[in-house]
């Protein structure tokens, strides 16, 4: 942490976390993808010399003319937010931030060398302080990971390849690159909604911040359980006809829906990984350089192996029930040729021993 960083302390006692890697919060799926990029050789000089085609410069100039900067003298609480998270994640570089008039509720952390996150007003107007704490942590998550570098930069490729989409066979190529990236973003979303938990570490304002964002400030009118029971309803609901449906709905979204991302924070919450982070036991970014690709998706294949597996949705049911009865079926076709079949050749005589030699 720099000087001016240190001087800010979290306004009630909460939790530090020295040297936290960002995969100690990170989605599954996430971390993979991450952990493939920072290996790959060579890609942080790619980074920089991509850096001068895009609009980055642009944008910051655009919120320093256009919105209010964050600081001692504007926006004093949320300067006080920001250094409390970053004092909690332990985040080297306070971020720049801005709030830009948009009476829509909106935050994002954007950027390649120096990351910077923008709330609008309308986001700052709905929420108390301990609810904004927690999207701070989000956004502050965000610069951790590097999501903002990765994105940035893939967006500016998907961008550029979208130019030559006429290439036959280009465009499905494209919405295939499309479509996974938005996948990863959606999974991005949920890894910094875990780091808004760690900054905040009261999950019942992180609750309220997410249903407020779909319902707005009608406190009095919501219910958290009931919200909660909407995302079961969600998951579990309908025939294999709305299965398709949430597919299609979600597909152009960059965030899960808001009660699927209450009900993962809810669920990750009570994971014994949380625990483990707050009792001090999690991974630290000088481990960063020694992690294993091949594990990382090795976790990311498990869990969306899991996912399958315990779904309540028609379609991943059908999909469940179908890889197990393959599984099933490969078992059976195993023992007939194997065991069985060794069975079947002692009571046939000679023509069993002929077989038996035969696959010998």
């Amino acid at each position: 942490m720099t000087e001016s960083s240190q001087e800010s302390v979290p306004s009630r006692q909460r939790k530090r976390f020295p040297g936290i890697s960002s995969r100690a919060y990170e989605h599954p799926a996430d971390r993979s993808a991450l952990v493939a990029l920072r290996k790959l050789s060579g890609f942080d000089t790619v980074f920089k010399a991509l850096s001068g085609l895009l609009p980055e410069r642009s944008l910051r100039l655009l919120f320093l003319s256009d919105s209010v900067r964050v600081g001692d003298e504007q926006f004093a609480h949320l300067n006080s937010i920001l250094r409390d998270a970053c004092y909690i994640l332990d985040l080297e570089k306070v971020p720049a931030m801005y709030v830009t008039q948009d009476p829509r509720p909106n935050a994002m952390c954007i950027g390649l060398d120096e990351p910077i996150i923008v709330v609008t007003t309308g986001l700052v107007e709905l929420l108390d302080e301990e609810e904004m704490r927690a999207v701070v942590g989000h956004e502050v998550g965000h610069a951790l990971s590097g999501h903002s570098v990765y994105r940035t930069i893939l967006l500016f490729l998907t961008n550029l390849a979208l130019k030559i989409a006429w290439i036959p066979l280009g465009n499905m190529a494209i919405m295939a690159i499309v479509t996974a990236l938005r996948e990863w973003f959606r999974k991005s979303e949920l890894s910094a909604d875990r780091a808004g938990l760690l900054v905040g570490q009261d999950l019942q304002a992180s609750m309220r911040g997410l249903m407020k964002i779909a319902g707005g400030n009608h406190l009095h009118e919501m219910n958290v359980d009931a919200f909660l029971k909407q995302a079961e309803e969600y998951e579990a609901g309908g025939d294999l006809r709305d299965s398709v449906l949430k597919i299609l709905n979600v597909l152009p979204r960059s965030h899960p829906f808001t009660t699927v991302r209450a009900a993962e924070l809810k669920k990750w919450a009570e994971n014994r990984d949380y625990q483990r982070i707050m009792d001090g036991h999690y991974p630290r970014r000088s481990e960063d350089k020694d992690t294993s690709v091949t594990g990382s998706f090795r976790e990311s294949a498990s869990h969306y192996a899991d996912t399958v597996r315990t779904s309540k949705d028609p379609l991943m049911k059908l999909v469940g029930d179908i890889a197990g009865g393959a599984g099933d079926l490969g078992g059976k076709l195993r023992d007939k040729f194997t065991s069985g079949g060794a069975s079947g050749g002692s009571s046939s005589g000679n023509g069993g021993s002929s077989g038996s030699n035969g696959t010998s």
